[in-house]
């Protein structure tokens, strides 16, 4: 009768305790286990104390009091499994704006909560370079503006995600993944490309149809319509020559249309070579006919017609509600006859598992979905610039982002700042020389040199 009466129990209880394990909170095959010893002790109680014959008010206590254990078993599985906290380090602006706009389906999946810290570009680099040093990481994900990955890289401060087992797909816009390795294009992965960026050659439309003028592929013709414009009264071409990063910036597109570089391929430096000469010459040219103004003063004089042309970053023009001068890829060649090369200077945002990360494995789970195709075509509506080749070519964001396309065409066509861990200092020396030369206090020739001479004692 016992063993009757305890196997009819059990039965009756068992639908209460699987049904208190429903409802998203997963509980484990040792809680239903417990709640099953916990039915057979009770019916073990309620017989003894009914002398052997169970009854109707037994059974119903014991059936309560199963349910509460299990209640208390699953609330027990939950707050062992309380959601983990992944923190990201990330350049403020925009790309904060995409991470929170895509955060929210993966922590639903995943039980685990997404918190962006948003800085600017020098205090972001500073603070991660600090926590590095610690063995217990602040930050599980980083940002890194491109020109950083070599210093990143050298200091250890990102995870080898090919060494996690990650692989890259086709997908990704192959200069912009070839940022994340090293060496650089060849080596393994350490960042995705989060964030696309690069140079677009920008002009006024009205101004040039008004000196029947077609939109450039080479530079003897921007030089040409610059001399037209300047000869109706307008700014022809405007430079941006102010030391450091400015000049460097807006010189080397030119550099590199003329076959010429910063270093060789074994690391001499070749500022000063023929290339480097000849085109120098030419940028003061187009500064001869035009003028020198900084960022924002650009952008006015090109958007609103009183100067013809200039280089500049996508962001700087476009906007969601359009483009405020029209734009196309930078020449890369001299004239019509030269060489054409790689000429746009690219600049995307990198993102990587920090190395003191203590949850890596969860930190290159949402690595992979923040720069995945789904991720990117959500975020290009909060500004998000994406880094695939299927969503930059996507119809439905052709329409509203026509720049997309210009933006792939310029991608692949881009070239990488030297990737040196010196590349800041390299910056600055040779700005301050090529601003010289800009100035007129140095002639190309002494600028070039004295630039050479600075660079290798960085180099050193």
């Amino acid at each position: 009768m016992k063993r009757v009466f305890k196997a009819t129990l059990m039965a009756s209880l068992l639908p209460l305790v699987l049904t208190g394990c429903t409802g998203g909170t997963s509980v484990s095959s040792e809680t239903v286990a417990q709640a099953e010893q916990t039915t057979a002790e009770l019916a073990d109680q309620s017989t003894a104390e009914a002398g052997g014959a169970p009854t109707a008010a037994t059974t119903t206590a014991a059936a309560s009091t199963t349910t509460d254990a299990t209640t208390r078993a699953a609330q027990t599985a939950a707050a062992d499994q309380e959601a983990a906290t992944l923190t990201i380090i990330a350049r403020g602006g925009s790309h904060v704006d995409v991470i929170n706009a895509v955060k929210d389906k993966f922590e639903q999946e995943n039980n685990v909560t997404i918190e962006v810290l948003g800085l600017e570009s020098d205090e972001l680099k500073q603070k991660i370079s600090l926590d590095a040093a610690n063995a217990t990481g602040s930050y599980d994900l980083a940002m890194a503006d491109d020109p950083w990955m070599p210093e990143f890289a050298e200091a250890g401060i990102f995870r080898n995600l090919t060494e996690m087992g990650y692989e890259a797909d086709s997908d990704f816009v192959q200069q912009s993944l070839d940022i994340g390795r090293n060496p650089y294009g060849t080596g393994d992965l350490y960042a995705l490309p989060f964030a696309g960026n690069v140079q677009f050659f920008f002009y006024n439309k009205e101004l040039l149809s008004s000196l029947q003028a077609e939109v450039p592929t080479d530079w003897a013709a921007v030089l040409d319509i610059a001399k037209a414009a300047k000869a109706a009264g307008q700014v022809g071409y405007v430079i941006r020559g102010q030391q450091g990063n400015p000049v460097v910036s807006d010189y080397l597109p030119i550099l590199w249309s003329y076959g010429g570089d910063v270093f060789d391929a074994d690391w001499n430096v070749t500022v000063d070579s023929e290339a480097g000469q000849a085109s120098l010459n030419f940028y003061l040219e187009l500064l001869a006919n035009g003028a020198n103004y900084e960022k924002n003063d650009i952008v006015a004089a090109v958007s609103d017609g009183s100067a013809a042309m200039s280089l500049g970053w996508p962001s700087w023009y476009i906007s969601d509600q359009g483009a405020s001068a029209a734009y196309a890829v930078i020449p890369g060649k001299a004239d019509a006859d030269s060489t054409e090369y790689a000429s746009g200077m690219i600049g995307n945002w990198m993102m990587g598992v920090t190395a003191n990360s203590q949850q890596p494995e969860l930190a290159l789970k949402f690595l992979e979905y923040v720069t995945s195709a789904e991720a990117q075509k959500t975020g290009a509506e909060v500004g998000g610039v994406p880094t695939r080749t299927s969503v930059l070519s996507d119809p439905e964001l052709l329409a509203k982002y026509p720049y997309f396309q210009t933006l792939l065409t310029a991608t692949q066509n881009s070239v990488v700042r030297p990737r040196t861990s010196k590349w800041s200092e390299i910056e600055t020396a040779y700005g301050t020389e090529l601003s010289n030369a800009v100035a007129g206090t140095k002639t190309v020739d002494q600028a070039l040199a004295d630039a050479k001479t600075a660079i290798e004692k960085i180099m050193q």
